[in-house]
């Protein structure tokens, strides 16, 4: 949508896009998708190839979107695309012990049908997921895709954003949106600092086919050197993700299949039947980062840029589309009103919005990984007793439900379903 006081406030600039967005894994063109249907013009800048992104072979990696985030992508129009490839979670079980040795006989049990809304979210794929977000984007009109190039340089000042490109090109607009990871260089460039520290842990990542059906159940097993999750995919397969001392885990990395299988069974156990290895799999070192601050003279930061969380409670991305939805609907809002989309303002409105909510989230990731990832008998009584009691009290258990969907806090328009 048009925006008559930007050449007034701007001293009559004319950039090419409204909004730069430097990094195209998934929250960068989701924003972008989200922003261009509302009107905006919006430039996607991508260091990977088109193609590489597109890559179709099943690698192992999925997503557990809260009921939330995929009212998001049903909002800006993905989940019809991605659909009949998702798999809903419909319980969550959560459990304590040593591997080989079975869980502790009190533990979690989150049943979907304790809340009105439906199943708690949903396991994608990542190559079902990302090559939706690019055909959207390539049929959005709106949205302009930069595949294969690093921004080297950026600038801001009270008229704008300019980023330059490793080939010496320069995109300018109204604002720059950072969405490039933890080691986010448009953070770096800003000047913001970040905080946070290493696990120690890495975790391992693959996907694996099983005799016996998952029934939707998702499992998260805490083990002293970090917690396992299960995590049900369509058909006879689940995605894993497997936290390990960092040494031990590049151990079992470089094991092959054979080998790496006879270190996940003790872990995994029976209840699934006999399993095997399908596609690639992955380490990812485990860290807490959260930028010391979400904003910058015209510049805003979503996503890992953002903060990056212990994957505990599988909230990495769920935390980055709660950021797209915000950060949309304010920057929407504030055209809507005639204001400077890049001013102070809304950017600040945004900082709010987030900060309290991400705080929360990185404190809790760390606690409960800091409680479970450890041997202490009296720490182990003490969580073990905790999860029964919470699991005997169908007010406290109905919240946690509603709070793995999402549907706590002051949720913005898209993560309602709700166009914005």
């Amino acid at each position: 949508m048009d925006n008559p006081g930007r050449s007034i406030i701007l001293q009559g600039m004319t950039p090419e896009t409204d909004i730069i967005i430097v990094g195209g894994g998934l929250n960068g063109p989701t924003l972008a998708l989200a922003l261009a249907q509302t009107g905006q013009r919006v430039t996607v800048i991508d260091a990977l190839p088109a193609a590489t992104r597109r890559d179709a072979a099943f690698d192992g990696r999925g997503y557990a979107l809260a009921l939330t985030s995929q009212r998001l992508l049903a909002a800006i129009g993905i989940w019809p695309r991605i659909a009949d490839s998702a798999q809903p979670m419909l319980e969550i079980t959560v459990t304590d012990g040593h591997a080989g040795l079975g869980p502790s006989p009190l533990f979690l049990h989150f049943d979907h049908a304790e809340i009105e809304e439906g199943p708690m979210g949903y396991m994608v794929e990542d190559r079902h997921l990302r090559p939706a977000l690019l055909d959207a984007m390539r049929d959005e009109p709106l949205i302009t895709q930069i595949d294969g190039r690093t921004v080297v340089a950026q600038s801001t000042d009270a008229t704008g954003a300019t980023v330059t490109l490793d080939d010496g090109s320069t995109v300018n607009g109204w604002l720059l949106v950072g969405s490039d990871g933890r080691n986010s260089g448009t953070a770096r460039r800003a000047g913001i600092k970040r905080t946070g520290w290493d696990y120690g842990q890495t975790a391992l990542v693959c996907a694996i086919g099983h005799e016996k059906p998952h029934n939707g159940i998702a499992h998260q097993f805490f083990m002293p050197p970090g917690p396992l999750a299960i995590l049900p995919l369509t058909g006879n397969r689940s995605s894993i993700v497997w936290s390990e001392r960092t040494a031990t885990a590049l151990r079992i990395n470089a094991l092959d299949d054979a080998g790496y299988l006879a270190e996940l069974h003790p872990r995994f156990g029976d209840f699934l039947g006999q399993l095997e290895l399908i596609g690639q799999r992955f380490t990812y070192p485990l860290n807490l980062t959260i930028a010391n601050s979400f904003i910058s003279q015209r510049l805003a930061l979503v996503g890992d840029a953002a903060h990056g969380v212990h994957p505990i409670a599988g909230q990495g991305l769920n935390a980055g589309l709660r950021d797209v939805a915000a950060l949309a609907e304010t920057l929407v809002l504030a055209v809507r009103r005639g204001e400077d989309i890049g001013a102070p303002g809304a950017l600040q409105q945004y900082q709010q919005w987030r900060r309290f909510d991400t705080a929360a989230l990185a404190l809790a990731t760390d606690a409960f990984n800091r409680l479970f990832s450890n041997d202490n008998t009296i720490l182990r009584l003490g969580r073990d007793l905790g999860m029964g009691l919470i699991n005997a009290i169908p007010g406290l258990r109905r919240g946690l439900i509603r709070e793995a969907a999402g549907l706590t806090g002051q949720l913005p328009k898209l993560l309602q379903g709700k166009p914005i």
